[in-house]
């Protein structure tokens, strides 16, 4: 009986074993059939992204098409308007409807069955294991949603202010068409009884309107002329302005690479390009000769002389002026007898009505012109701007700051800067410039040659990848060196890259020393407050102490430190210590926000300790924000942290004079870290005031760290 016991409760713990193990078995399975369907939607996930990059790079690639397609009718679209008349300009057209484009989609909001998570068997929510692991996967996916969510909703409250802002342009522009409209009757009657009076300059008048009249050109075609009629010859001479060789793309297609996850831009051949720019300047030439014959519609032209001109500089001299790429004189008899919907362009010009085209127009090649149009009839050129001497400082004194420079005016003064240091120095074009902003030739006959100098006013840090693709623009360029000038700071990366290259980095400081030492000047970021100032009062790490009211008008915030790179980061926080939205995250590719009221400044190296600086000006601030964290983080193309910094000190310094210091933990732990808090005490009473805390809190995931435990999105 004892053995037949024994044997019955062997039975039932085998059992019991072995359903357990069935049960187990059956969580196990259907774990992988829901891991297998997460695969494959992550799967099909990645390949709908794929997908929609290339369907992106494939509409890019047919928008270049269509404006190359564009330039290719020119001709064929004027052939088939309407000629003009002096009644057209009395006739007050409507506008076209408002057509908001895409704009007029609204963002799709995601549907919560996109996020659904399988559920486990109802016996295995008994097991607690299983049941959490559920349980974080609904909590998941609700996450996921809402981030969705909200990210569909700002995507929309962005469309619907992007479309009322293209609505209101369009109602500026149809506004400012009707009244353009209305004013044409008056000046088409005095026209009239010009021409019926037989006036030269009334005939003139008369040809000059019929070309500015139809507004269907490509966009880029200029459509600026002058003309002068010689009543004798009944000749009208006409110069007309031509588009410049940018009109033509550089680009030929777009291609998705998904190896790498990027798009690749493929260039036009520069033999397409002249191809097609010369077939351009041809079209506009018979177009703009159809549209003068069609005009004429009393016959008043035996012969017209057109002389087709771009407006730039000339490449022998530097000087802006008109370049004549064509000219044609062709007679009433000759021109009509062509078939202009059958013609090729480039021939009919040429060959067919004996007209001169440049050869090398995309170069600017002139050709010679005999007649041209009174020069006092043309549209006046413009005039080339007087150098602008904002780089030499203002009428008081102060020099001028690098960060709050023009461009323009920034890269004129690099290329001051190179000039005094013996180079011959030209600025580029503001489009077009291929990466270049200031072309040097050095004249040295022997270790001489061209060098491409790019000129960038950032703060912070400057990216790898510019410094990376400097090398490919002087290559592109075939210059002898790079040399890229900066405001802002290069990282160990970027410094580590180019060595063994013939490029140079020039960083803010050396920029400025650079500007001292020949006679220029420039500084970067707020200049220090001059007078004596008081020693600065040390914080003991959760200190904090009341910022006097004299001294909140601008706080500079000022960390240094040696042995390794590390960056100021600074976060607006709202009365629950969040972010409001990212645009409240300070940092080197997002320098300032709140109009300026926190800004970083300039970043400096001297000998080993390198010094951040930046600016919060808390009366400035908006009374949602509570507090701003000042934080360092370390450089992230390194793998450095915090234990590393050597001699870490951060100031703070009122605008009276006042100061305050902190030298926070070297933690070897961390590579994000933040050093103080400057925050309202008492915040919305009458008793409100500013605090400075010092804290040396870090965190070990460096920067997405520090940004997730403050709000920001981060990827």
């Amino acid at each position: 009986m004892l053995a037949q016991a024994q044997l019955d409760q062997h039975r039932r713990a085998e059992e019991q074993r072995k359903a357990a193990a069935a049960a187990q078995a059956r969580y196990e399975r259907e774990q992988r059939a829901a891991q297998r369907a997460a695969a494959q939607g992550q799967r099909e996930a990645l390949r709908a992204y794929q997908q929609a990059r290339e369907a992106d790079a494939a509409r890019r690639t047919a928008e270049l098409d269509d404006r190359v397609a564009d330039l290719r009718r020119i001709l064929a679209q004027g052939l088939a308007g309407p000629a003009f008349r002096l009644a057209e300009l009395r006739r007050a057209a409507e506008p076209a409807p408002f057509d908001p484009g895409r704009l007029g989609v609204p963002v799709p909001l995601p549907d919560q069955s996109w996020y659904h998570v399988v559920p486990p068997t109802e016996q295995q929510l008994y097991d607690p294991r299983i049941r959490r692991e559920y349980e974080d996967r609904i909590g998941h996916a609700r996450a996921r949603f809402e981030h969705d969510w909200y990210a569909a909703q700002a995507a929309e409250q962005q469309r619907l202010g992007q479309l009322a802002e293209y609505r209101a342009q369009y109602e500026s522009w149809a506004a400012e068409q009707r009244r353009a409209a209305a004013a044409q009757a008056e000046p088409a009657r005095r026209l009239e009884a010009e021409l019926g009076a037989g006036s030269a300059a009334g005939v003139a008048q008369y040809f000059e309107t019929a070309l500015a009249w139809r507004g269907d050109w490509p966009d880029d075609v200029p459509q600026e002329c002058a003309a002068r009629w010689e009543p004798g010859e009944r000749r009208l001479v006409v110069d007309q302005q031509l588009p410049e060789p940018s009109i033509v793309p550089a680009l030929a297609r777009y291609r998705y690479v998904k190896v790498d996850d990027r798009e690749a831009e493929m260039p036009r051949s520069a033999t397409e390009r002249k191809e097609v720019y010369r077939e351009v300047l041809a079209q506009c030439a018979l177009r703009v000769l159809s549209e003068l014959h069609r005009a004429d519609a009393d016959g008043l032209l035996d012969s017209v002389t057109l002389n087709g001109y771009v407006l730039a500089p000339d490449p022998a001299t530097g000087q802006s002026g008109r370049r004549f790429l064509l000219t044609v004189t062709v007679d009433r008899d000759t021109f009509r007898a062509l078939a202009l919907d059958r013609v090729e362009p480039v021939s009919c010009l040429v060959d067919g009505l004996g007209g001169r085209l440049s050869a090398r127009p995309e170069k600017l090649q002139a050709v010679p012109v005999g007649a041209t149009a009174d020069p006092a009839a043309l549209p006046a050129e413009p005039a080339a701007p007087a150098p602008a001497p904002a780089y030499e400082g203002s009428a008081d004194g102060e020099e001028p700051d690098l960060f709050l420079m023009d461009p323009l005016v920034f890269e004129e003064l690099v290329a001051e800067l190179f000039r005094r240091r013996g180079f011959v120095t030209r600025t580029t074009a503001r489009s077009g410039d291929q990466g270049v902003d200031v072309v040097a030739e050095d004249p040295d006959p022997i270790t001489g040659g061209q060098i491409v100098i790019q000129a960038k006013r950032y703060r912070g840090r400057v990216d790898p990848t510019a410094v990376r693709d400097l090398d490919a623009t002087r290559v592109h360029h075939g210059a002898n060196k790079g040399i890229l000038v900066t405001t802002a700071t290069f990282g160990k990366g970027s410094r580590d890259w180019v060595k063994g290259k013939p490029l140079t980095l020039v960083d803010g400081a050396q920029l400025v020393d650079l500007l001292h030492e020949h006679g220029l000047r420039g500084r970067l970021g707020v200049r220090p407050a001059r007078g004596r100032r008081t020693p600065a009062q040390p914080l003991a790490p959760g200190q904090n102490t009341v910022l006097p009211s004299t001294e909140l008008a601008e706080l500079t915030v000022s960390f240094s430190a040696a042995g390794a790179d590390a960056d100021l980061t600074l976060l607006l926080l709202a009365a629950d210590g969040r972010v409001r939205g990212d645009e409240d995250f300070v940092f080197y590719h997002q320098p300032s926000t709140a109009g300026g009221a926190v800004a970083l400044g300039r970043r400096t190296v001297a000998g080993a300790v390198a010094t951040e600086t930046a600016v919060i000006r808390p009366a400035a601030l908006p009374a949602e924000v509570h507090r701003i964290a000042v934080s360092v983080n370390m450089d992230t193309e390194s793998d450095a942290d915090c234990g590393q910094l050597r001699d870490a000190r951060l100031e703070v310094s009122g605008a009276a004079g006042a100061g305050w210091s902190f030298a926070p933990p070297a933690d070897p732990g961390i590579s994000a870290m933040l050093v103080a808090e400057v925050y309202r005490h008492r915040a919305g009473t009458a008793d409100e005031v500013w605090k400075l805390r010092a804290v040396g809190q870090g965190w070990a995931d460096g920067l997405a760290g520090l940004a997730r435990a403050h709000g920001v999105d981060v990827e």
